[in-house]
């Protein structure tokens, strides 16, 4: 069962967080040409979208397999915040998701070659930014992941359905 709900969670984020993305940030230039929606070599996922995909997906299987949905989900919640890690990592890599113009010592300047040659010109301006994507992946990512490690191995939340699921919706809400 382990390795069919893999499958389907996996098909859920990508389904999910590529069609998120259409969606919610660029559908005019999708609606134009509907293939484009394949090309998922030219970016364009949503963490929101995978979020649907795979909370549909949990839904699913819970339900075909006849498993406690919230314990499904407090199976799952405690390895979201590895994911949310290396995409806000990708997001820095990528230079995507910039924070606020700054003059604080870590400030970092969101314009390279690559960017240029891509856009033809720095959409993070020429200036001083938060890496803010660093800060999520620490918040999101690193610190929400200790917080339901202990949850489950500490306080043995996993015994009382939901409250993983509902830790990690917390911390997570809180940390954004």
């Amino acid at each position: 069962d382990l390795d069919d709900f893999i499958l389907w969670a996996t098909i859920g984020i990508i389904v999910g967080g590529r069609l998120g993305f259409v969606l919610f940030y660029d559908l005019p230039v999708y609606l134009d040409d509907p293939l484009r929606i394949f090309k998922t070599w030219q970016g364009g996922m949503s963490f929101h979208g995978g979020l649907i995909g795979v909370t549909l997906a949990i839904v699913w299987f819970a339900n075909r397999q006849k498993i406690n949905l919230l314990s499904l989900g407090d199976l799952v919640a405690p390895v979201v915040p590895i994911g949310l890690f290396f995409g806000r990592m990708a997001n820095f890599i990528n230079g995507e998701l910039w924070g606020r113009t700054t003059d604080v010592p870590w400030a970092i300047r969101f314009c390279n070659q690559k960017i240029l040659e891509t856009y033809g010109f720095c959409p993070a301006g020429d200036v001083p930014r938060h890496p803010s994507q660093l800060y999520e992946a620490g918040l999101e990512g690193l610190l929400l992941f200790v917080i339901l490690t202990l949850g489950v191995w500490k306080m043995k939340l996993l015994t009382q359905p939901g409250y993983i699921t509902g830790l990690f919706l917390l911390g997570y809400g809180l940390r954004r």
